[in-house]
């Protein structure tokens, strides 16, 4: 149920934030998304205790998160640099500063900073007490 609400929060968020604020706050809309980078449609998990996770991420030149998948939505904001994420699919991405990110589920990707300042990322996790944010592939 919770997630229900987030989910409805997140969409009528995008849609109603003016309504909701003094016609002074500037509110500029950032993703509103029914599928991933990839295509996939954004499914929420049913879970029975549910959590969210915000991260903020920080990257230095020539790192890289290495190969993972998340089995919960995951959601990120580029806040500093850029960022690129290839899919292992060998589908590649370059996310700068502004962008927002769907990312995939269950797919192998990782996020590289090729750049020469450090990424800084916003991410959001969709899920689950005790449930990985993100599974490193073997």
């Amino acid at each position: 149920m919770l997630m229900l609400r987030i989910a409805a929060f997140m969409l009528l968020g995008l849609q109603t934030a003016h309504a909701q604020y003094n016609s002074s706050i500037t509110v500029q809309p950032v993703l509103k998304a029914d599928t991933n980078a990839i295509g996939q449609k954004i499914m929420y998990p049913h879970v029975p205790d549910a959590e969210v996770t915000i991260l903020k991420i920080t990257m230095e030149p020539g790192k890289t998160t290495g190969w993972h998948k998340h089995e919960i939505p995951v959601f990120a904001y580029v806040l500093e640099g850029e960022i690129t994420v290839e899919i292992d699919s060998n589908k590649t991405t370059v996310y700068g500063p502004g962008s927002a990110i769907a990312e995939t589920r269950n797919v192998y990707h990782r996020g590289i900073n090729y750049g020469k300042v450090n990424v800084v990322l916003l991410a959001f996790y969709i899920g689950a007490k005790n449930k990985k944010l993100s599974i490193p592939k073997e």
